[in-house]
């Protein structure tokens, strides 16, 4: 049966038919629909872990026991599974392994613009790189055949656009795979003395696999009359460079990323005049290339930043551009902001009008960071606002105390914030953190954590206690506030920076967006008694805003929260 699927759709589908019994991940876009596609298929066993590395870890375990498994992650979370992923090369595997990476180039929803193909070479795995949600399908069962005849674990490497686009794919049946589980402690106790017989073992494997991309079909060839150029590319970039240039020159298309083709590529370069490499972010394919004795055109030509476009490629070409409709330039910009009812906007407003310094975490409340609010001083991964904090705290050496915090969601504390807690009592720093307790994880989508109650597919769950995990790791100054009621928020914040100890805020208020969130209703504006101090503008909220010198709220977009009524002080809200 045809159909047509989201390429993240696809690759889930790709996982049910190639007896993928085992899924475990961590949400992030752009590769959260993976997990949350395969999870509807009864066949599959689907959860989301605290973090990357306890997925990859999870799906090494499952692969161990004999059964297909799989991890998705977005590109920074790779750098999170990095440790187990280095030495999974080195043990193999038993039932099939793939490891699902999504880059996000344009960085569209993510703090860097990393290039995950380096962690194939680097960690010597192979890498399958999909251009459509066919493929996505095809070469996610591929990749389990490769894991198992070659004893690996498998890339299968997306990125935002492949994932989000959707194309037609040609559903098939299952096929089940279950092999014995045997005690190899030489396979698998990755003891020195065991690593080192098993890495000639990867280096060999390594030659093999460069032997099946010479002949693999997913690297292919595609003739064109003018040799005149040809073009070596892969994934999306593929995509830009058929619309840009249709049949007319020859293309090498790369489905497998890494290890790559050694005499395929020397004889396609042979047979054009000028060789191109469209890819997008790094030059990985032309470094390779390079390292072969050729010499492509690539990155001084075609940027190293950035998305490209059917019109990039042209325009590197020297290609015409078709001229489309331009917008005017008066169009106002429309920068993210936090959700109208958003618990956190009171909790910002706090932190800013008291000039705190607040180190902030990924998550939705990044956008705290943006005017009017501008709450934030830092962001730098998942966990680093909380061992940020500790050392921020340290080598200010007292000058911080009292006006210093580091605020985290509930989902980013459950995923790498508690081992930062745990060094903040154990070394004993002045730090207040904040943990935002939205009670979803709200960034990639409302999917559910250890925090919520709720498992994957809503099924009840372990609850995590955070103000006992707090007390459990050495924190005794523990205090839950509700953001909405900004004079209590104040308070609690005052106190616990004026107290000299470690400490944690808990400022719980669940997700406005949440489908059981009931609201009370929008806001209603008494125009005779509003005095147009723009007060209430002051806390950002989309649903507020002036027109002809008064205060004006959407009541499609009010929540009745209430914060901007505790700002007026005439009585107008």
């Amino acid at each position: 049966m045809k159909k047509l699927m989201l390429g993240n759709e696809a690759v889930a589908r790709g996982l049910f038919e190639g007896g993928c019994t085992f899924v475990s991940s961590y949400p992030g876009t752009p590769s959260t629909e993976i997990t949350e596609a395969v999870a509807r298929y009864k066949e599959v066993y689907a959860e989301w872990a605290p973090n990357e590395k306890v997925a990859m870890e999870s799906a090494f375990g499952a692969s161990l026991a004999g059964k297909r498994a799989f991890c998705g992650m977005k590109h920074v979370g790779l750098n999170v599974a990095a440790d187990p992923l280095f030495t999974l090369s080195y043990t193999g595997v038993n039932g099939g392994l793939v490891i699902g990476v999504a880059d996000d180039a344009g960085m569209h929803s993510s703090q860097n613009e990393q290039d995950s193909r380096h962690y194939a070479r680097a960690a010597k795995i192979p890498m399958l790189e999909p251009a459509d949600s066919a493929e996505a399908l095809a070469f996610t069962k591929l990749a389990f055949t490769l894991s198992e005849e070659y004893d690996t674990p498998v890339f299968i490497k997306m990125c935002t656009r492949v994932s989000h686009s959707q194309s037609v794919v040609e559903e098939g049946e299952r096929v089940e795979s279950v092999k014995p589980y045997k005690k190899d402690p030489a396979k698998y106790i990755m003891m020195p003395g065991n690593a080192k017989k098993r890495h000639p073992v990867v280096e060999e494997r390594t030659r093999r696999l460069v032997a099946f991309a010479e002949e693999s079909e997913i690297n292919r060839v595609e003739n064109g009359a003018d040799r005149s150029m040809g073009f070596i590319t892969s994934s999306t970039s593929y995509q830009y460079v058929k619309e840009a240039v249709g049949d007319r020159y020859p293309v090498l298309k790369l489905g497998m990323i890494w290890p790559m083709p050694e005499q395929k590529l020397r004889d396609f370069a042979a047979k054009v005049e000028k060789l191109y490499v469209v890819e997008e972010l790094d030059g990985f394919i032309e470094s390779h290339l390079n390292s072969l004795g050729l010499s492509p055109i690539g990155k001084d030509v075609f940027s190293i930043l950035g998305e490209f476009s059917q019109n990039t490629v042209r325009e590197n070409l020297g290609l015409p551009v078709p001229q489309g409709t331009v917008a005017e330039e008066n169009v106002p910009q429309r920068p993210p902001v936090m959700c109208a009812g958003c618990p956190h906007r009171g909790l910002f407003y706090v932190l800013a009008k008291n000039k705190i310094t607040v180190l902030g975490d990924i998550g939705c409340y990044t956008l705290g960071a943006v005017p009017p609010l501008s709450a934030l001083d830092s962001t730098l991964c998942m966990g680093a606002s909380v061992s940020g904090l500790h050392g921020f705290v340290k080598a200010m050496e007292g000058a911080a105390d009292g006006n210093t915090v580091g605020v985290i969601g509930d989902s980013t504390f459950m995923h790498s914030g508690i081992t930062g807690l745990v060094n903040i009592a154990y070394n004993n720093s002045n730090a207040t953190v904040i943990i935002l307790d939205n009670s979803i994880t709200g960034m990639t989508g409302h999917q559910q954590n250890p925090t919520t109650g709720l498992n994957l597919k809503g099924d009840p769950a372990s609850k995590i206690d955070l103000e006992a995990l707090c007390r459990a790791v050495g924190i005794e100054r523990v205090t839950v506030v509700d953001p909405y009621d900004l004079a209590a928020t104040e308070k609690a914040v005052k106190e616990e920076l004026a107290s000299g100890k470690p400490g944690v805020i808990i400022s719980r208020r669940a997700c406005a967006l949440l489908k059981y969130v009931k609201h009370p209703g929008p806001i209603k504006v008494d125009a005779d008694k509003c005095r147009s101090c723009r007060a209430c503008m002051k806390i950002g909220c989309p649903a507020i805003s002036m027109q002809n010198g008064k205060a004006v709220i959407d009541n499609t977009l009010c929540t009745g929260c209430g914060v901007c009524t505790q700002l007026c002080k005439f009585g107008a809200l």
